[in-house]
């Protein structure tokens, strides 16, 4: 018999890497043709590093949250967690929609930057309710630093 946490984990990671389809859908959309083009500083990973790399934030962002829920939904701290989280989640998968969706380097760096903002609650609210989801988080927050810096400069440069 599987176990109702068994089932959040799936229901979870399955949630965020829906959004990183979602994303990487916007992205497809002008990665090989408008992104080429942009003027990059000398930081910028090869492109093939994305798509590896938000796959395991995604997956360990997804057992974070299931992490959470497990603790009760019932629980206020729990609620407030995943709020936080849910709220993150859909400003993660804008800023791809904006950035390479819309071609808008500046509106996405406003919107990441949100995004960062958001996500430093969801790190604290997970902390109380169970730190190991936090620090499952950790890795997703500093390369949603690098993603704004990065964004940043692009914007900058162009």
């Amino acid at each position: 018999m599987i176990k109702k946490e068994h089932i959040r984990v799936a229901i979870c990671v399955g949630i965020c890497l829906l959004v990183g389809f979602i994303a990487a859908v916007a992205t497809q959309s002008s990665v090989h043709s408008w992104y080429i083009a942009l003027e990059k500083p000398v930081f910028t990973p090869p492109n093939w590093l994305f798509g590896p790399v938000w796959t395991v934030l995604y997956i360990m962002m997804g057992v974070a949250a299931a992490m959470v829920w497990n603790k009760g939904f019932y629980h206020k701290w729990v609620k407030t967690a995943l709020y936080h989280f849910g709220i993150q989640l859909i400003l993660n998968a804008l800023w791809s929609v904006i950035f390479f969706g819309l071609k808008s380097p500046l509106p996405a760096l406003l919107c990441i930057v949100i995004l960062f903002l958001v996500l430093l609650p969801t790190v604290k609210w997970f902390k109380l309710v169970d730190p190991r989801a936090a620090y499952l988080l950790l890795p997703y927050l500093v390369w949603v630093a690098y993603a704004a810096a990065l964004n940043f400069e692009i914007w900058r440069l162009n």
